[in-house]
């Protein structure tokens, strides 16, 4: 009984780590403020919608890490290269518009053509992950990881783009960036939840339990939607 009362309390221990509460672990900095873990994408692999990550089967790879407690270990999705997501967007049959992302028929997201680097950038690596499945606190213990939460995922695709050098959580982005709506990207924040707005296109986890993808066409239509605080990105 002992036994089982110290697993469980392990196991809440890293349950603690979810879209609204500080963060310990986080990414080692190169010196530079930038984590050297920042520049590896896992791939979006097909899950079945609002599923976990738990007991998924992922692609071989090299590379392994632990994302839960004792000596359980998932191996890391092999990374998605810019061909294989041009080549599945390619498919979609829709092409790209000037200033609103596109979203395609297995929840994809096309750039905008105008968009800054930035941008695409954001929407690039939303790609990689929009069907990864959703885990409490994934993403937060390691930034490479099989499923991720709703901070996760904006840190995951943030950090990508250079716009954070680290994994935050919902409470912490209340306060990031500029205050107000954003030109290309408007973040939605409060301390249980965050998602955005980029080019448009919504990148939520609540997306992803009705469709599959974190991309989506849902309008903000929250009934607590006064609880978020409004912010995007300085220039963006």
């Amino acid at each position: 009984m002992r036994r089982r009362g110290i697993a469980a309390l392990a196991l809440a221990s890293l349950f603690a780590v979810g879209c609204g509460q500080a963060v310990t672990n986080t990414t080692p900095s190169d010196g530079n403020g930038q984590g050297s873990a920042l520049h590896a994408h896992p791939q979006a692999v097909e899950p079945v919608a609002g599923a976990g990550g738990s007991s998924a089967s992922y692609p071989a790879s090299a590379a392994s890490v632990g994302v839960g407690s004792g000596s359980d270990s998932a191996v890391l999705p092999q990374p998605v290269s810019d061909a294989e997501i041009r080549q599945e967007l390619a498919a979609s049959g829709l092409s790209a518009s000037t200033n609103q992302a596109q979203l395609t028929s297995n929840g994809l997201a096309i750039a905008p053509v105008d968009a800054p680097a930035a941008v695409q950038e954001v929407i690039s690596a939303g790609n990689e992950i929009a069907r990864l499945p959703y885990r409490y606190g994934g993403g937060h213990i390691t930034y490479e990881d099989t499923a991720y939460d709703c901070s996760g995922s904006i840190s995951f695709v943030f950090a990508a783009a250079h716009l954070l050098n680290t994994m935050v959580v919902s409470g912490q982005l209340e306060n990031w960036g500029d205050p107000g709506p954003g030109k290309w990207i408007t973040v939605f924040a409060n301390a249980g939840h965050t998602f955005m707005y980029v080019a448009g296109l919504r990148f939520d986890t609540v997306a992803l339990a009705e469709t599959g993808s974190r991309w989506s066409n849902r309008p903000a239509d929250e009934p607590d939607l006064s609880t978020f605080a409004v912010r995007h990105p300085p220039g963006l």
